[in-house]
């Protein structure tokens, strides 16, 4: 089983870009500790990280049968992209949201979500712990509707 973890702006900047709210790991590190969280549940993760909407709106349109399900954090697409959440909803997938810090305890243009609605659920407030977090909530989805 496959999972897509994609990654939106300028997370790319993680480890150094303001450690007091997104913590002092690497993008690299925190994608390499989902892959390895994943793989001990025999799934694989193929990660994606782009500062470009239209690229993570392919992505997701893309992964509509090479993948069974999609961890994402949409970073500040969140609260603006109307195209990501559009290929959310069109990819068939569950999809879950993640966020590293906890978005409804900052800047009031963070609290709303154009993502979230269309996502099967969201994890905010944990850290890196909550990509690991969206492993298991989207197995634990996959499992329910496969039964």
């Amino acid at each position: 089983m496959k999972i897509l973890l994609v990654n939106g702006p300028s997370l790319s900047l993680l480890g150094t870009r303001e450690p007091s709210i997104y913590g002092t790991q690497t993008l690299a590190q925190i994608v390499e500790g989902t892959a390895r969280y994943a793989a001990s549940k025999g799934v694989q993760v193929d990660a994606l990280q782009s500062d470009a909407e239209g690229d993570i709106a392919h992505a997701l349109c893309a992964a509509r049968g090479a993948y069974a399900g999609v961890i994402i954090n949409p970073a500040a697409y969140t609260h603006t992209s109307v195209a990501i959440r559009d290929a959310i909803a069109a990819c068939g997938l569950p999809v879950v949201e993640v966020h590293l810090s906890n978005t409804h305890r900052r800047e009031a243009f963070r609290h709303a979500s154009l993502t979230a609605p269309v996502c099967v659920g969201q994890i905010m407030g944990f850290g890196a712990a909550g990509y690991l977090l969206a492993v298991d909530a989207l197995l634990n989805v996959m499992k329910t509707e496969n039964g």
